[in-house]
């Protein structure tokens, strides 16, 4: 991929735990963060080294635990993904996903 500075401040900004250049490493998982924390204006910025294909990826794989439920929301509906499917959940090898309670309902 590409990097630029502005990019590279992008990508501090949103993945505060790394290097940005760790963030830029995997695309898909990068996007997913973005989805969550990213402003408006670095989304922008982030449009000019992603296209709508890329976003729509990160929608389709994402790694558990990072969209929060309004984040998911937005993005599965401004790709018109309705109904908005459920949150990504964590795979617990020998752990039934069923029987793990959901702290976050969706509002009824």
């Amino acid at each position: 991929m590409i990097s630029s500075e502005e990019l590279l401040a992008v990508a501090k900004r949103i993945f505060w735990f790394g290097t940005p250049e760790e963030a830029l490493e995997f695309p898909k998982r990068f996007l997913t963060y973005a989805m969550t924390y990213a402003s408006d204006e670095d989304i922008e910025i982030l449009r000019k080294y992603f296209n709508d294909d890329d976003f729509r990826a990160a929608l389709d794989d994402p790694a558990p635990g990072i969209f929060d439920r309004s984040s998911w929301a937005k993005w599965n509906e401004r790709y018109n993904r309705t109904p908005v499917p459920p949150l990504p959940k964590r795979k617990i090898p020998g752990v039934d996903p069923a029987t793990i309670p959901d702290f976050f309902p969706p509002k009824s």
